[in-house]
């Protein structure tokens, strides 16, 4: 037996360090915020508190949070089996191992640590000992009990009454129990001196008068044997003891009868206040569920089970109006930066050869000629020349998005016209596959004062994407195969709740040459997904899927007399065509919404961008 089982008295007080739990740690995934979703940490449960830090050598610099386990309730997830929560009040961690089997262990651990805590738990009583848990609630009680008895000095005084009798009574006990012990002492002396006269006498009788008379002083053994006074013993006074006794049994008697009173008199008060205690503790725990419930319907609850996903909390609605608030947002930023960019001052101004003229003092053919110098790599828009491993698709999507995505749609019944303001027109035709949004959109535009090729040239060129795209987060080109044909790929900005996507897309310019010398000649961007290994999807991002195709052809009007051809005279006819799979599992209503708002601001914005850039330079054929 350990010396600290000793001390005890028993084993069972104490239990060995041996059982109490070890330190477990390892990575999961907590769950951080809406932005960045899902990131590994290296968490570390020890003495009762779960700590989490951004990695395992990043120990030395403290941890990023911890939790308490004491009052923890950890939920395992109703359909992610790698899933569990852990909710302290109103902090909630979400975390996820790397299987069923890890999740379970860690929430044994967790649960070990919890029980072993030492609160409300058998073993911590037996751990500290009954002495020093009783003195522990003795302490909780007085501290409690002091607050209560702050207007009750009555019943105070009489506790300290009862002290004092106590402190009377103990040292009367003391005195009374040494006057016990002289007494029986005195008497044990006093016969046994008794007895040995007794025998002195007997024999000296026997042997002083063998004739059998007997002389002796019948006084002599009163004055010897003299009873002994318990005044006598160390001064002791039996009798006033005796009555000091009771007269303080009584006082002690007299003052628990007014204790008693006291808190019979007391007891409805406190019943009072236990009462209003309880009914205030009552509204509080039912404002907090309400507050609870209430958090839990607002769509701006940031926690994973209310983004976008199979069994998502949020409804359709508070994912519409999530959704439509954040669009605002991203709106207002957006016209703040237009304005800032209004502002700022034009650093290098326009060179005066390349602005046009009213008066005329250049001819089209030159200046077009001289700039299509420095974009020669378009021009060499012919199969021959643009031969690379994905060659045949490209021929393949242009062929189709020539031979339908022209065609016109205003007699189709499949087709909805959505969006109509000015010469721009949207139609979409509502497809669904299993249970995800696939509907095909068209637009129709015409756009004054440029060119198709200039259209298609910044809708290619990745060097201003950013100028004009206000929906992409980053981007990058991950190959070029040809001078016109580039794979690309891009992160698009998260409106939450909905999940982020990312796209990866080869993207080709061509210059399709008419067959009638009456029509003009055509334009074209196509973009569709391909896979490559440079980019593979992660869980980051969900991976969409598109086929979008810029096509564009270019409307003269002859100018009056000899006047040179200017941005007046010329009309560029737009027909933009998107097939998209979203991917995920964001409501189809939502979807329709969200391209009914969009894609009608992404034409306007991208062509005034274009007219923008043109305005005052060579035109571009």
């Amino acid at each position: 037996m350990s010396e600290k089982s000793s001390a005890s008295g028993s084993d069972e007080d104490v239990e060995p360090e041996s059982s109490q739990p070890v330190e477990f740690g390892g990575v999961l995934s907590k769950w951080t915020n809406y932005i960045h979703g899902w990131q590994d940490r290296w968490v570390v449960l020890k003495n009762n508190t779960l700590s989490y830090y951004k990695s395992e050598d990043e120990r030395e610099y403290g941890c990023r949070g911890s939790l308490c386990l004491s009052k923890a309730v950890i939920t395992p997830h109703e359909f992610d089996e790698c899933r569990f929560d852990i909710s302290v009040n109103d902090s909630v961690w979400y975390l996820r191992a790397e299987d069923p089997e890890h999740r379970l262990q860690w929430i044994e651990s967790i649960e070990l640590h919890k029980a072993e805590s030492g609160y409300g738990s058998e073993s911590s009583l037996r751990r500290h000992g009954s002495m020093l848990s009783l003195t522990s609630a003795a302490s909780a009680l007085s501290a409690t009990s002091t607050s209560s008895f702050k207007k009750g000095h009555r019943l105070c005084e009489k506790l300290a009454e009862m002290e004092t009798f106590r402190d009377i009574l103990c040292r009367q006990v003391d005195t009374l129990q040494k006057y016990f012990d002289s007494c029986a002492d005195a008497v044990s002396k006093d016969e046994f001196h008794r007895d040995r006269v007794e025998e002195d006498e007997d024999d000296f009788t026997a042997a002083s008068r063998p004739d059998g008379e007997c002389c002796y002083n019948n006084g002599s053994k009163e004055k010897l044997f003299a009873p002994a006074s318990p005044k006598g013993i160390n001064g002791i006074d039996f009798k006033g003891e005796a009555i000091t006794f009771k007269a303080t049994t009584a006082g002690i008697l007299s003052t628990l009868s007014h204790c008693i009173e006291l808190m019979v008199k007391r007891e409805d008060s406190w019943q009072k206040r236990l009462d209003k205690e309880l009914e205030k503790r009552r509204r509080v725990e039912d404002a907090y569920k309400s507050a609870v419930h209430e958090l839990k319907k607002k769509s701006h609850y940031g926690g994973p089970d209310y983004e976008e996903g199979p069994n998502s909390l949020i409804n359709e609605d508070e994912f519409f109006d999530a959704v439509e608030a954040a669009l605002d947002r991203q709106d207002k930023i957006e016209e703040q930066c237009q304005s800032e960019k209004v502002r700022l001052p034009r650093l290098t101004p326009v060179p005066p050869g390349d602005v046009y003229s009213s008066i005329s003092t250049h001819r089209f053919a030159t200046k077009a000629r001289s700039h299509c110098s420095s974009l020669s790599s378009l021009e060499l828009v012919s199969a021959s020349d643009d031969i690379h491993r994905f060659s045949t698709q490209v021929e393949e999507m242009v062929q189709n998005h020539m031979t339908y995505s022209l065609q016109d749609v205003g007699g189709d019944a499949n087709w909805q016209l959505v969006i109509e303001e000015g010469e721009m027109k949207v139609y979409r035709r509502e497809v669904e596959e299993n249970g995800i949004v696939l509907d095909p959109l068209k637009a129709t535009h015409a756009v004054k004062g440029v060119t198709g090729h200039e259209v298609c040239h910044y809708f290619w060129d990745t060097a201003v994407r950013l100028d004009w795209e206000t929906t992409i987060e980053n981007f990058n080109v991950v190959e070029t195969l040809s001078d016109n044909a580039i794979i690309v790929y891009q992160t698009h900005k998260r409106v939450w709740p909905a999940s982020q996507r990312d796209v990866l897309y080869l993207s080709a310019i061509r210059k399709i040459l008419a067959t009638n010398e009456n029509d003009p000649d055509t334009w074209l961007v196509c973009n569709f997904s391909v896979d490559h290994e440079n980019a593979a999807p992660s869980n980051r991002c969900v991976r969409a899927k598109i086929n979008v195709a810029m096509i564009c052809q270019t409307l003269v009007s002859p100018p009056e007399g000899d006047k040179e051809i200017s941005r007046d005279n010329i009309l560029c006819k737009i027909t933009y065509v998107a097939n998209v799979n979203p991917g995920g599992w964001a409501p189809a209503s939502v979807l329709r919404a969200v391209a009914k708002r969009e894609y009608p601001k992404f034409l306007k914005r991208f062509t005034s961008y274009v007219q923008e850039k043109t305005l005052g330079k060579a035109i571009l054929f």
